[in-house]
């Protein structure tokens, strides 16, 4: 089961990585969507996998159970992934209306002094 879930945290970030790298608006969010996946599920493996174990202690029951602060904190991401994700989702669909197209453009540096003035 660990080389399912450390396999899986690497192919989401590698697809993430991937993504983050294009030169579009819409494979970068996915890109951080997959990223934010990715941590989630490290989060989730760092309390232990153990199956069919509650989180909280009973007075009286067995001593096995599974660390509840792991699940906090990935559904704690899970919101702001999400609400950074619409966030991200709409500065995206903005600059797609204002500018008719997705595409990224990294303008190149000008080293040519002549052109400062901007004549």
């Amino acid at each position: 089961m660990e080389l399912i879930v450390s396999s899986s945290i690497g192919v989401l970030t590698a697809g993430g990585v991937y993504l983050l790298l294009r030169l579009r608006t819409f494979p970068v969010i996915l890109g951080l969507a997959l990223l934010s996946y990715a941590v989630n599920v490290f989060l989730f493996a760092s309390g232990r996998l153990a199956i069919d174990q509650s989180p909280i202690l009973s007075r009286y029951g067995e001593a096995s159970y599974t660390d509840p602060l792991p699940q906090a904190l990935v559904l704690t991401a899970i919101v702001i992934s999400f609400g950074m994700t619409a966030v991200l989702v709409m500065i995206g669909l903005g600059a797609y209306l204002e500018s008719d197209s997705d595409q990224i453009d990294i303008e190149p540096e000008n080293d040519d002094p002549r052109d400062e003035g901007g004549a």
